[in-house]
């Protein structure tokens, strides 16, 4: 069954009556071509307008929408021969993190993300797209063997921040994470991150320093999510649409702020909207970056990657919310 934001059932129920007009349009002697047509025309207005003024927290849903493209439908949609590589050799294997190497057009790259799983059992698994230190560890040791053989490497970031729990706290949760932005600053690869979803606090900074940073169009940012700071702030996680409102958790702010260096288009109404096309875009985007990031000489490459971190937030700063 389709899933349908509130925000989005003004659309669904004109499409529900198009839907039914052109059933009734296959019976002879009928002609509702121009009533379909004019309330196709209104459909599309409408889409326009809802998606062009999305408010913050309706942007945070639509991020987190079921149906949305997750890192293993990127993968399967832009990496040829892929093999994934399991385990942080101390501990375990997080299922949360996907590590791996195949092709990307003809280029060996490794490939780093985090997946939240589509059905209840494999969200379950994957611990809802929340990573444990050993996951953490698994894609720093799977980056480094990259650099060690000289392979770029792509990160999908889509998640709601690191696994919080005793367990993972007791194991080095933030000592893992730490290690992680300290450690990639010096890979003498390429690297280009993506956040396709959700990107939660350290759990998405994890692997997400790279010398190319972007965002999918309806995706989030941000150092924490709407829910926990509200719990925070006020005590009350059911204000998490006013910390959302506050939290400036758009691509366009994150440009602003020098903190991505491109906002990537999705399909109108969002990538779960047209998968394919969502690749595609993406695809177009690592394609120019990787052919230039692999000319760059590995200093020059590690000299611009420190420099980009450091001159975030010095932009000015506009007083819009967006």
């Amino acid at each position: 069954m389709d899933y349908t934001l509130d925000f989005e059932k003004p659309v669904q129920d004109l499409e529900n009556q198009i839907k039914e007009l052109k059933e009734a349009a296959n019976n002879p002697g009928i002609d509702i071509s121009k009533e379909i047509s004019a309330l196709q025309k209104k459909v599309d207005s409408m889409i326009k307008d809802i998606y062009t003024n999305l408010s913050p927290w309706e942007r945070v849903q639509l991020s987190r929408h079921p149906k949305r493209p997750h890192t293993s439908d990127y993968i399967n949609l832009l990496i040829d021969d892929f093999h994934e590589v399991h385990g942080d050799r101390k501990f375990l294997d997080d299922k949360s993190m996907i590590s791996g190497f195949g092709f990307f057009e003809g280029q060996k790259v490794c490939v780093i993300g985090i997946e939240k799983g589509r059905k209840t059992q494999d969200k379950i698994q994957r611990n809802f797209g929340m990573a444990s230190p050993e996951g953490y560890r698994k894609a720093l040791r799977i980056m480094e063997l990259a650099a060690r053989f000289n392979v770029p490497v792509i990160t999908f970031v889509d998640t709601p921040g690191a696994y919080p729990g005793i367990g993972a706290e007791e194991r080095g949760q933030a000592s893992a994470i730490a290690e992680n932005l300290a450690e990639i600053f010096g890979l003498k690869v390429p690297i280009i991150s993506i956040v396709i979803g959700e990107g939660g606090s350290g759990g998405a900074l994890g692997i997400a320093i790279a010398d190319k940073v972007y965002m999918m169009e309806y995706s989030v940012y941000s150092v924490i999510s709407p829910e926990s700071c509200a719990s925070i702030l006020w005590s009350n996680p059911k204000k998490a649409m006013d910390a959302a409102n506050s939290l400036k958790l758009g691509p366009l702010k994150a440009k602003e702020l020098g903190i991505i260096d491109g906002i990537i288009k999705e399909p109108t109404g969002g990538a779960h909207k047209d998968p394919s096309r969502a690749s595609e875009n993406i695809k177009e985007v690592i394609s120019k970056d990787l052919k230039k990031l692999l000319k760059l000489k590995t200093n020059t490459l590690m000299e611009n990657r420190f420099d980009k971190f450091r001159q975030m937030g010095n932009q000015t700063i506009s007083t819009d919310k967006k």
